[in-house]
């Protein structure tokens, strides 16, 4: 903003405002090589760039002081360099992003009781976690958010009395409730408020992992759900344990001629076998999805998309699930997150019984065994937990830990920087361990692909 262009605040009435604490919520980066600084949230990825000038005004939104004393101090700083104007040319620069509230223009909306913050559409739901989520579904989203008890009543105060008010009767932090409302107008969940469209930064990794949706399968599900509802049952649930049980001894007393089939199919048929089994591969995990929607829809929750993804280029199904958060009961959280590791074990366990039977060297023989290989092979891979795949969901729906991986790295950020925590005593120990291991096993990751990498190409160094 040009020193020359008209302020839409009132200059001398911001000359006394109390500059935040932005620590709490913010901290300041110097980009290598640049003159510019980058305002980094600690608990979102929403990152702002500012330039020096202002970087070292930013260093003292420390909550001890006003907007003229900043003022002063830039101007000790870099002198001339330095506008009248530049502090209240910063506010509004803050006020335009959403960093930082309008203290007049707070009040005047808290003034008004007949404006409601919240969108009508917005539903209250409270889990037996100890937590409230606020649920607001859209034509073809939905979007949830997760605030404790006393947030719940700071948020529901905010349609009644002035913001200062709050601040004054609660004995909080402005910044506290600026970074509510603020995660509020991102989940688009304020009166007149828009969610932001997601900004779309290509990066490397989009090769190795990148969906796109495909249609609103939920009126397809609402049709055919009646159809399935046997499979909610308890007696079909006890056949259904018999069965596996009767497979997992199959298997056990197949497990060699399993292992030496894979090793005599590969020698003879070797990358001929790779199409087919990727094919299967799809088959799997478009079933797997499958089970996701309809256990979610027997629980009368809404799914609203269905789309492919590929990781490492290998195609695949996915379903949204997301409202899922919004079932109160644990076990059903639980149930949707696992139905489609059941569907890939029920999967496997078919295969087997039919590999078992058929005839050996057929088509037949081959495709079941390949179909059994493929439901196994996808079956470790969605069941480990440091991936964000479905043993990672299922652990947050059995532990009622949302967002476990954010959380347990806050976790550790809060140690280092000698914060009290927030967290449950019973979900401490669980944080305290996820974050060492994810660490542990990208490094192990990382060890394994350099020598996969050096093995591969160390026949084609000539030998000294």
């Amino acid at each position: 903003m040009n020193s020359e262009e008209k302020s839409t605040l009132n200059i001398a009435e911001c000359q006394n405002w109390l500059c935040p604490n932005f620590a709490t919520y913010w901290q300041l980066i110097s980009l290598i090589e640049s003159d510019k600084v980058q305002l980094q949230a600690i608990k979102t990825k929403h990152s702002y760039l500012f330039s020096a000038t202002e970087g070292y005004a930013l260093q003292h939104f420390t909550g001890k002081f006003t907007v003229r004393q900043v003022q002063e101090k830039c101007k000790q700083q870099f002198g001339d360099a330095i506008s009248p104007n530049f502090m209240v040319q910063l506010l509004e620069k803050l006020i335009k992003l959403g960093i930082f509230a309008n203290p007049s223009l707070a009040k005047a909306q808290g003034e008004n009781s007949r404006s409601r913050l919240l969108k009508s559409a917005v539903q209250w739901i409270w889990h037996t976690d100890g937590y409230w989520l606020l649920r607001l579904q859209n034509t073809d989203t939905i979007a949830y958010m997760q605030v404790s008890n006393y947030d719940k009543n700071l948020i529901l105060q905010l349609n009644q009395q002035p913001v200062e008010t709050i601040v004054a009767k609660y004995k909080i932090s402005p910044q506290h409730l600026q970074e509510l409302l603020r995660s509020l107008a991102i989940k688009g969940m304020l009166e007149g408020i828009e969610p932001p469209k997601p900004q779309k930064k290509f990066s490397i990794l989009q090769l190795l992992f990148f969906k796109f949706r495909l249609f609103n399968p939920d009126n397809w599900l609402n049709r055919n759900i009646n159809k399935f509802r046997f499979i909610f049952t308890t007696e079909f649930c006890f056949l259904l344990c018999i069965f596996l049980g009767f497979t997992t001894v199959i298997a056990f007393s197949k497990q060699e001629k399993i292992y030496h089939l894979g090793q005599e199919l590969w020698s003879s048929q070797g990358y001929s076998l790779i199409l087919p089994f990727a094919l299967l591969m799809m088959l799997v995990v478009s079933i797997h999805e499958l089970g996701h929607a309809f256990t979610l829809k027997h629980y009368k929750g809404v799914v609203l998309e269905i789309g492919m993804m590929f990781i490492c280029l290998l195609p695949g199904a996915y379903t949204n699930t997301t409202d899922a958060y919004g079932l109160v009961k644990r076990r059903q959280r639980t149930l949707v997150m696992a139905a489609g590791v059941i569907c890939q074990v029920v999967i496997w366990g078919i295969a087997l019984c039919l590999w078992s039977i058929s005839i050996p060297g057929s088509w037949f023989y081959t495709g079941t065994y390949l179909l059994m290989i493929a439901a196994q092979f996808t079956l470790a891979l969605n069941l480990n937990p440091l991936n964000k795949f479905d043993g990672y969901y299922l652990v947050e729906a059995m532990t009622g830990i949302n967002h476990l991986r954010k959380r347990s790295f806050a976790y550790y950020a809060q140690l280092w920087r000698k914060e009290p925590s927030q967290e449950r005593n019973e979900d401490i120990g669980i944080l305290a361990v996820y974050a060492p291991a994810c660490l542990l096993y990208i490094i192990w990751l990382l060890i394994n692909l350099f020598f996969w990498i050096w093995h591969l190409y160390t026949p084609f160094f000539p030998a000294k």
